[in-house]
């Protein structure tokens, strides 16, 4: 069985905002994309230049996902 080597490709930070309220008081939550995050930054680091950015406007962010995209390899 050959080995797989996994080489980081970009990664997407996700923001899941709070855009408004339902009648029924229910939050209405959309997602934006930080697109072409480079794969090597470091986590802490994407979480608070995202907040920075969404937190300028004025709707509450909720969470940050981040998702990493990796090029899986056979070595050999």
């Amino acid at each position: 069985m050959m080995a797989v080597v996994a080489n980081p490709l970009v990664s997407v930070a996700v923001l899941k905002i709070q855009t408004g309220e339902l009648p029924s008081g229910t939050p209405v939550i959309r997602q934006k994309s930080l697109n072409n995050v480079k794969a090597d930054a470091a986590e802490q680091d994407i979480h608070d230049v995202a907040r920075a950015l969404f937190g300028l406007g004025e709707n509450a962010v909720l969470g940050v996902v981040l998702r990493k995209q990796y090029d899986l390899v056979d070595e050999g």
